[in-house]
């Protein structure tokens, strides 16, 4: 298999080729670090599967889930997996409704990634899952509240930033009250960074 790379950490990258060294499956691992020029990358090294790091802010205006989406609208048949160290519900969610074909923690043993790559380089999915796991889905709209919410903005401020009024905005917060069963904003934002739609960094 031919492997792409897309992660802005190159000691973990560095790492990765030297473990596939040992497996014969493994014909080569090439990491990207620049985006700009994916198109051409991929029309060139026509990659069996391509892993994608979800937080890509040192190379990309982009997160990996987003990323993953623009490339599958230009080339829907390449096989992508998310291989990250946010291994959220609402991630491997994102993930799997973009179109990706698998979604790994990078704390994951070398013989076990193989595995899922052959899996997945087979025509299959992979994506773990937890029967007691529920994904509390918000609407984009949502998601930009909550994460304004978290950066200390008023419901005035929100309204401006967003072009919206202040009673659109309340109700966008009830909606969020209500789907994550709290009663303040202090508990929406704790909830937030628990399913992950806010990074806690």
């Amino acid at each position: 298999m031919n492997i792409l790379l897309i992660d802005d950490h190159t000691l973990f990258a560095k790492s990765l080729e030297i473990v596939f060294e040992d497996y014969e499956e493994i014909k080569s691992l090439k990491l990207i670090q620049n985006v700009d020029n994916i198109k051409q990358i991929l029309e060139g090294d026509k990659p069996d599967i391509l892993l994608i790091d979800i937080n890509l802010s040192n190379i990309s205006d982009e997160d990996g889930i987003i990323l993953s989406r623009l490339i599958l609208n230009d080339y829907p048949k390449i096989k992508i997996i998310i291989l990250t160290g946010y291994d959220l519900p609402v991630y491997r969610h994102e993930a799997k409704k973009a179109g990706v074909k698998g979604f790994v923690n990078k704390n994951i043993l070398p013989d076990q990634l193989l595995r899922i790559l052959i899996k997945v380089n087979s025509g299959y999915e992979h994506f773990p899952t937890k029967e007691e796991e529920y994904i509390c889905e918000l609407t984009e709209s949502e998601i930009r509240i909550l994460r304004l919410l978290s950066e200390g903005y008023k419901r005035e401020t929100i309204a401006e930033k967003l072009y919206i009024s202040k009673r659109t905005v309340s109700n966008h917060i009830q909606n969020i009250f209500s789907k994550f069963q709290v009663s303040s904003s202090l508990e929406a934002v704790a909830k937030g960074i628990k399913f992950g739609y806010i990074q806690n960094l």
